[in-house]
């Protein structure tokens, strides 16, 4: 049984859908990303899985159990917001025991709650510093220490990371997935960026406008996105327009060329528009200039050194750019044919 189960849950503001029949669960230990760009509904639905917002329709369920009419203070999850949230005229320790004060909670057991939260984020000497002196990543660590403390059953965080540059946010990241994996607490946590979303995730929920596109591990849905949307916003830009030719296998025809391709979608007939992807790590150059299927000729627009091999830039066609990477380099202005591996060549749904 999931920890936690969200199933089918519609909102309407003005009239309008922003949530649709949203549907997936959490399990004990597992960390879910909310992944979608701005306006999606990934933040509202934290608001009625915790109970500050009411689902027009559907459901949460904790355990089995259905949290309709609970109010937030008897749900025991937290909520980590962007911008933390925290009292300027207390201290670190005075934020982190703050939940506990108002639970009613004993002295003694405070000071041990607010000494093993702040122990868990590395912030042990902090205790006494005035908020307002720390810097960006210590506030978020100080946020992530109070959600800690009450001891939720479910850990919710609503951008946490937005506000710092790249660089420490790569860092935080790597450490809230270390704590969050060590503590096994149950986590949903929201984003609009897939890198950040890819170093934290056991698993991703893509949200667009308030429809569930794609769930899976992160590696799963980079590799197999389920439509050109998903593709699109994970960065995957080799999207070419075709039309199946023959279904076993499947072929589809392209102005690029013919390509074999694998089916994420079973039911393609012959003459149907579809669009394909090719992987952006499938292809490789060839000597000569064959034509069989898989095959497609262009010009070099772009060449870049990236460490473990080279972003090539393909001037093809009628002047898309596609972009591969390779273990060669290239040079601009050459003119070449890659082959692409039939099994990194999908089939994609219209959405």
């Amino acid at each position: 049984m999931s920890a936690l189960e969200v199933r089918s849950i519609w909102k309407y503001y003005e009239g309008k859908p922003l949530l649709r029949g949203v549907t997936f669960h959490v399990d004990l230990g597992e960390t879910v990303c909310l992944l979608g760009p701005s306006g999606s509904g990934k933040s509202t639905i934290l608001r009625i899985i915790a109970g500050l917002e009411e689902a027009d329709s559907g459901q949460i369920l904790w355990e089995g159990k259905d949290l309709a009419g609970v109010p937030a203070h008897r749900r025991e999850f937290g909520l980590m917001f962007q911008d933390y949230a925290l009292f300027p005229h207390r201290d670190v320790a005075g934020n982190v025991a703050f939940g506990l004060v108002m639970r009613g909670l004993p002295r003694r057991d405070i000071e041990r709650r607010v000494r093993e939260a702040l122990q868990r984020v590395n912030l042990s000497e902090f205790a006494t510093r005035r908020v307002t002196d720390l810097s960006g990543g210590e506030q978020q660590r100080v946020a992530l220490a109070r959600a800690l403390a009450p001891q939720p059953r479910l850990l919710m965080l609503d951008e946490p990371l937005a506000a710092l540059d790249r660089a420490l946010r790569e860092q935080l990241g790597e450490e809230l997935r270390r704590i969050l994996h060590e503590e096994r607490l149950p986590a949903i946590y929201v984003t609009h960026d897939q890198g950040e979303a890819f170093v934290i995730a056991d698993r991703l929920v893509l949200l667009h406008e308030g429809i569930v596109q794609q769930s899976g591990a992160p590696e799963e849905v980079y590799n197999r996105p389920a439509n050109t949307w998903v593709a699109r916003f994970l960065g995957l830009s080799n999207l070419v327009a075709g039309v199946v030719e023959k279904t076993s296998p499947l072929i589809v025809h392209t102005a690029l060329g013919e390509f074999q391709a694998q089916c994420e979608h079973p039911h393609h007939a012959p003459g149907e528009r579809v669009t394909v992807l090719l992987g952006p790590g499938s292809a490789r150059p060839l000597d000569g200039t064959n034509k069989e299927q898989n095959v497609l000729r262009g010009e070099v627009e772009d060449t870049v050194f990236r460490g473990e091999g080279f972003r090539v830039d393909l001037r093809v066609g009628d002047g898309q750019s596609l972009r591969f990477f390779l273990d060669r380099k290239l040079t601009p202005g050459e003119v070449v044919s890659l082959a692409v591996a039939p099994e990194e060549v999908r089939c994609l749904g219209s959405q």
